[in-house]
């Protein structure tokens, strides 16, 4: 049985990790790209242990440089005739602000743009392979609010600003790749893993590790925060719901704001401008 080809950002940990696992379980020659490479290679050693799956690989790409994410892309490329399921996975939230090798805010670096740039110079691939483009978004999305006069939040910072803002741009991101490159076998979603206990936020101070110290017992396990994207990557004839929001397996609403399509479509004009000059 030929094997379906999938890459996943952000594979060495939490919901990452649990959903290469599980895919690599399910028969898929699974691509990881990975910012450490040695933690990864050590994570496909235990995935094969577990799975007898040698179809398990490790390729560096760092989301928070352009020059990085064009060499996994041109690996992929010169290695890969398709790629059938692509999870934009990785992502962040940080106490500071930071900026990327590049010059960008780094939540919208990490969480958006970097995604944004992989998928464009994937796109031969996941034509040919009439993929899946699978989004990690959060409910979080619901307190986002595009400020694109200041996108990389150089005015007022705020770590939860910046990471609901990113978590909007998924969904914006997740239904413009479905209505441009669907007629092309593209389909594209949007989903909420759930509250998942990992080490996202660790770096977190004041107020926001409180909260998350007092919502840790109530938190899903890192297999439980991945099975939807794992339904995603493997249901079948889910195509026909390409550009919805999921939640626990599910279509659900998302607020109201992220159905706005000129913010659609003014994000996808300025990501574009953006990642222009690193474009292959």
């Amino acid at each position: 049985m030929p094997y379906i080809t999938t890459v996943i950002t952000g594979a060495t940990s939490g919901i990452g990790r649990e959903t290469a696992l599980a895919l690599a379980k399910k028969d898929h020659a699974v691509y990881m790209l990975v910012r450490d490479v040695k933690k990864g290679e050590l994570l496909r050693d235990e995935i094969t242990g577990i799975t007898k799956n040698s179809h398990v690989y490790v390729i560096e790409c760092d989301l928070a440089d352009m020059q990085s994410i064009n060499s996994a892309a041109n690996t992929l490329k010169s290695g890969l005739m398709a790629i059938n399921v692509l999870i934009n996975n990785a992502g962040g939230i940080f106490a500071q602000r930071q900026e990327s090798k590049d010059g960008v805010e780094l939540t919208l670096a990490v969480n958006h743009l970097g995604h944004f740039l992989l998928v464009q110079n994937l796109l031969p691939l996941l034509e040919r392979g009439q993929a899946r483009v699978i989004n990690i978004s959060s409910e979080a999305h619901r307190m986002g609010k595009p400020n694109f006069r200041d996108i990389q939040s150089t005015i007022a910072y705020s770590a939860f600003k910046a990471y609901a803002m990113s978590k909007l741009f998924n969904i914006y991101f997740a239904r413009s790749l479905a209505i441009k490159y669907g007629p092309k076998g593209i389909s594209s979603f949007a989903l909420h893993p759930g509250v998942v206990n990992t080490s996202f936020g660790a770096d977190l101070k004041g107020l926001g590790k409180i909260l998350l110290w007092f919502m840790r017992p109530f938190m899903l396990s890192a297999e439980q925060g991945a099975q939807t994207s794992v339904y995603l990557a493997t249901a079948p004839r889910i195509d026909a719901k390409s550009g919805n929001y999921f939640k626990n397996k599910h279509v659900v609403n998302p607020a109201n704001i992220a159905t706005k399509e000129k913010a659609r479509d003014k994000l996808w004009d300025i990501s574009m401008e953006m990642v222009g000059p690193f474009l292959q």
